[in-house]
């Protein structure tokens, strides 16, 4: 949630901010200041007419004791408090007008971040790897998958529908040893693992910001009014919700492996096939809680935390800034890790990393205390995928295939999975 202060104080600069992601959203700038110049004068008559009726409660009292008619001041008073009812109803209505509209409004894209409409406006900034060139056509993971036995696209829609899959044997194998190869390495840097619940309240989400914007994105248990996570960054982050931490508990490192629950409503006709885009996946994520002072070069870190697990699994990838129209809804800044796919010929995203900054803070009121102030001040928040399981999986198939249809283990992941080849 963006500063209401700022909004005040610099309208401009925050219009100007948002428009690089969409000029739509100088509208919802527009009406925050709109309803919050409402509030305040409705706060201003209040506190006028809560002062003229605690004046004359007074004088009803001396006049009570002097044995004088009070009736028509008592009218007065009657009057003043219909008045008072009607005003803090409409205090009522206008404070969550103005909350609501606050919460449909994207974090502020930081002044580095390049500005552009979609994601062909995004800046590559490094690549890892060299793409590997096969003396045979390269097979699309599914197919690859299919014929091992490994994945089973007939089964998952027999079990739950489209974009559901069941992974078998050495597949299920190779999941479980990406999972604990990432959490094993994930640990041993400082990050803290945690094992969280898959189902949240309402609000949880509104303090990471898939609510209310993105509901529709979102499975729901109406019975419970709990949501399934669609990552692991919405419990990690709201851990600390609605409390002060101390300055020198900071920064907190935290990993989590969980499955991840996606309606995908936007994707309709994207990624039918394979398990690159589906409504169930596994996901290793990362997340900071950090001093503000310090959250970009934390971001850096996050970046290199992730891009590790690539490199150690030996697969090429590239990383790119996003522009300005294609940051998510409560990024600051993001750098999307793209490994490399053979089949597509092409990089796909498989680790998106972002500073919030004060953004989910704001939202889930974590705070920390300054220790040369003595000020209590928001943290800021960074999360990152280290990695997506099922995209990882997709990437070993297709570039560690052989002409004969097995697929070599990455080293690093023979010890885990307990062979050297799939076949």
């Amino acid at each position: 949630m963006i500063d209401i202060n700022l909004i005040r104080s610099n309208p401009d600069f925050v219009k100007e901010r948002l428009s690089t992601r969409d000029k739509e959203f100088v509208k919802l700038v527009d009406k925050v200041l709109e309803l919050d110049i409402k509030r305040r004068e409705i706060i201003k008559e209040l506190e006028s007419l809560r002062s003229e009726r605690n004046k004359l409660s007074k004088e009803i009292g001396k006049l009570k004791r002097e044995g004088k008619d009070v009736s028509e001041i008592q009218e007065r008073v009657k009057g003043l408090k219909a008045r008072i009812d009607e005003l803090e109803e409409e205090l009522k209505k206008v404070e969550e007008e103005l909350k609501n509209t606050l919460l449909w409004i994207p974090n502020l894209p930081h002044e580095s971040v390049p500005i552009g409409e979609d994601e062909n406006d995004n800046v590559e900034v490094r690549r890892w790897g060299e793409p590997r060139k096969f003396n045979f056509e390269p097979k699309p993971h599914w197919e690859i998958g299919e014929k091992l036995g490994i994945l089973d696209f007939k089964r998952g829609a027999k079990l739950s529908g489209s974009r559901f899959t069941v992974i078998k044997g050495w597949g299920a194998r190779l999941e479980r040893a990406l999972i604990n190869f990432m959490l094993d390495l994930h640990t041993g840097k400082g990050y803290r693992e945690v094992c969280p619940p898959h189902l949240v309240k309402p609000e949880i989400l509104i303090g990471t910001g898939q609510l209310p914007k993105f509901e529709e994105d979102l499975y729901k248990c109406e019975r419970d009014n709990l949501y399934l996570i669609p990552t692991a960054e919405v419990p990690l982050t709201n851990l600390y919700r609605e409390e002060i931490l101390k300055e020198e508990d900071l920064p907190i490192y935290l990993t989590a492996y969980t499955p991840c629950y996606r309606r995908e409503a936007g994707a309709y006709g994207k990624d039918i096939r394979g398990i690159i885009r589906q409504h169930q996946f596994d996901k290793v994520e990362l997340v900071k809680i950090v001093h503000p002072d310090n959250s970009y070069e934390e971001l850096e870190k996050l970046v290199k935390d992730a891009e590790e697990v690539l490199q150690l699994l030996g697969l090429p990838y590239r990383v790119v800034e996003l522009c300005t129209g294609d940051l998510g809804f409560s990024a600051a800044k993001t750098y999307d890790i793209e490994v490399w796919l053979p089949s597509q010929n092409r990089y796909r995203e498989i680790s998106s990393c972002s500073n919030c900054e004060d953004f989910q803070a704001r939202r889930m009121n974590t705070r920390f205390k300054d220790a040369k102030t003595g000020k209590n001040r928001f943290v800021h928040t960074l999360n990152g995928s280290g990695l997506a399981v099922g995209r990882t999986l997709a990437a070993i198939l297709e570039n560690y295939q052989r002409e004969d249809g097995s697929v070599e283990v990455p080293e690093v992941l023979r010890d885990y999975v307990g062979t050297d080849v799939i076949k």
